[in-house]
């Protein structure tokens, strides 16, 4: 016994001692080309742009499948540049898909380049060192565990680095037009998952603010926690490892190309193309991300965050505040943040996931110790429920968020109906202090207009509403308000559709002193 622990010992010592992360001397700056204005996107929004001149042009993207055939058709008419940030990216239907898209685009000349979170997206190396083999296409890797062998061993032996991790989602084709908003690549996030159907919120725009979140893109490229995969695996892909993976891409698309999400993505791309025109709101728009060195800071460190971008903005309401978040643990500051909006006669509505529909437990138990103080200061408090909307009820599928065994993903705050935010940060310790985020701010009534009536028209339908009532001995008790689709509601006294014994869970959850890591 005591030599197979002495043998275990020396084996976590040694990979802990050869791995290290290699030097970023040899690796190469590179920046988003300026002179794009001649490219079709360019030449396309030229007219609109000089039409509202210091404007920005932004078109939402509530539907999942919409906002995969916009990424896609982005990458398929991209000429010169074609960069993309993201913390997850899967190996499934719609990942290979975006992965044929910008393989297509490689072989026409544009220059790619995809950074990576490593532990959000824990990619194939083999697959990204093969996809950096193409002349056209660079692959980084944000903050990587060093150990590429035995990394969940390695990312165990290196927590406190590998814990602050890149949250960030962008698409930019040409310094022309961008995508941002909460989506990550994969099935659940385009509607193409048979498990569970984020809601979700992306915005496509056009017009100056493209151009900061080319600079941004730039920052987090070429920033000290980047690494050129090749680098950091200490060598190039075979000579027929890219043409082994193409072969087996194809494969696999070729057998998809039949499916009904495929079918669904073709009729609707017709669709698309047949109306030529997308329809845009337009307005100002500032752009607001963490600086990358945030990952070398203290937690409590300030500098470069994007909530204190948020904060000189003095974003006050007036009238009206909605909060969607699907991860949401204000802690003490953000109550007494909600509570002075609310004290001045702000309606402040919260929407975010039910522990029917969370992904992540944890965070949950965090949130729920907030949840009567929040009620209690005179929030309108919705809780998603795990599927949204009734098969036969063809009005509530048309619903901003929400649909079969949902879960909320979106992040946005709408002020006033006149002001948004979408982007990648959730109200919650680890967006705010933890990991980078970026999002855009942007002045606009109807891209406003049009999230808070999209929510606020099925708001009950496809959420609990949760609030504090008389117990009858002088005391409150928190209950669930449940409306179904004809406006008849029911009054439930635990948290809906979950078992006593998940409740018990999230319970003892809420007892670990874990919320900074939430």
């Amino acid at each position: 016994m005591k030599c197979r622990t002495w043998f275990a010992v020396a084996l976590i010592s040694l990979m802990t001692a050869c791995a290290s992360l290699p030097p970023q001397t040899g690796r190469m700056e590179t920046h988003a080309l300026t002179d794009t204005a001649n490219t079709r996107l360019g030449i396309t929004f030229a007219a609109s742009e000089a039409a509202h001149p210091g404007d920005n042009a932004f078109h939402l993207l509530s539907n999942g499948m919409d906002a995969l055939i916009a990424r896609v058709i982005l990458s398929e008419t991209a000429e010169r540049t074609l960069d993309l940030q993201y913390y997850i990216w899967h190996d499934d239907l719609t990942g290979r898909e975006m992965a044929a898209s910008i393989m297509r685009a490689a072989d026409r000349g544009v220059r790619v380049r995809l950074l990576l979170d490593d532990l959000g997206t824990n990619a194939d190396d083999q697959f990204l060192l093969a996809l950096a083999s193409h002349p056209n296409v660079q692959v980084r890797l944000f903050n990587p565990v060093a150990n590429r062998t035995f990394k969940k061993l390695g990312s165990a032996a290196e927590f406190f680095r590998v814990n602050r991790r890149m949250h960030n989602k962008a698409l930019i084709a040409d310094n022309q037009a961008a995508i941002l908003g909460g989506r990550n690549i994969g099935d659940e996030y385009f509607g193409a998952s048979s498990t569970v159907a984020f809601g979700d919120l992306d915005v496509l725009v056009h017009g100056p603010v493209v151009r900061e979140v080319s600079i941004a893109f730039d920052l987090y490229w070429n920033s000290d926690a980047a690494y050129p995969i090749d680098n950091l695996m200490r060598r190039h892909a075979d000579p027929d490892a890219l043409a082994a993976y193409r072969e087996k891409l194809d494969a696999y698309l070729l057998s998809e190309k039949h499916s009904p999400y495929v079918a669904q993505v073709r009729e609707r791309l017709a669709q698309v193309i047949q109306q030529h025109d997308t329809e845009f709101s337009w307005g100002k728009a500032t752009l607001l991300y963490d600086d990358p060195e945030k990952i070398t800071r203290a937690p409590g460190d300030t500098e470069g965050h994007l909530m204190s971008q948020f904060k000189a903005l003095s974003l006050d309401p007036e009238q009206e505040m909605l909060i969607v978040s699907p991860y949401f643990v204000p802690r003490k500051e953000g109550v007494k943040w909600l509570r002075s909006m609310t004290s001045r006669g702000v309606r402040v509505t919260v929407l975010t996931n039910s522990l029917a529909a969370t992904d992540v437990a944890a965070v949950h138990a965090g949130y729920q110790r907030y949840r009567k103080d929040m009620l209690e200061a005179g929030v309108r408090l919705y809780e998603l429920k795990p599927v949204a909307s009734a098969d036969n009820d063809k009005s509530a599928k048309k619903s901003t968020f929400g649909s079969s065994k949902a879960s909320l993903h979106a992040k946005t705050y709408v002020f006033d109906r006149k002001r948004i935010f979408i982007g990648s940060m959730n109200l919650d310790p680890r967006s705010v202090q933890l990991n980078t985020e970026i999002g855009v701010y942007c002045e606009s009534a109807a891209a406003a207009g049009q999230v808070a009536d999209g929510i606020g028209t099925n708001i009950d339908r496809i959420a609990w509403r949760v609030e504090l009532r008389d117990d009858g001995n002088g005391n409150t008790r928190m209950v669930w308000i449940d409306t179904d689709a004809s406006g008849n509601t029911t009054v439930l006294d635990s948290e809906p559709d979950v078992s006593a014994f998940r409740r018990a869970g999230i319970w003892m959850l809420g007892l670990l002193p874990i919320e900074s890591q939430l």
